[in-house]
């Protein structure tokens, strides 16, 4: 039986450990913002929708969804990337609509 590679290791951790996912994409948001592209986030997420939104919301940025890390907490992967789509600050789910808008931090 072939196992699955391992995920890389985390270059950084948002820990989302009791949040909804809609705080928890404010909160990974705000902590990706000025990371390099490649940087390895690993989200910890005990949000029963998280192992939907995580993926939903990579594709929809364009960063890289890794998948599951195997271990006791629910833990997924993901990998910035430099072309990803900016989104609002006050509403990651939301892509930025043109050059005019810009972030905001919180």
């Amino acid at each position: 039986m072939e196992h699955p590679p391992p995920r890389p290791q985390a270059d950084l951790t948002v820990d989302g450990t009791g949040l909804l996912c809609v705080t928890l994409l404010l909160r990974l948001r705000k902590q990706i913002d000025g990371e390099p592209p490649g940087t390895v986030v690993h989200v910890v997420a005990t949000d029963p929708a998280a192992p939907l939104d995580l993926p939903a919301w990579c594709h929809m940025t364009g960063h890289t969804y890794l998948g599951s890390v195997p271990g006791e907490r629910p833990v997924y992967a993901l990998k910035l990337t430099a072309d990803a789509r900016p989104v609002r600050s006050d509403a990651p789910w939301h892509p930025l609509r043109n050059n005019s808008e810009k972030p905001q931090d919180q």
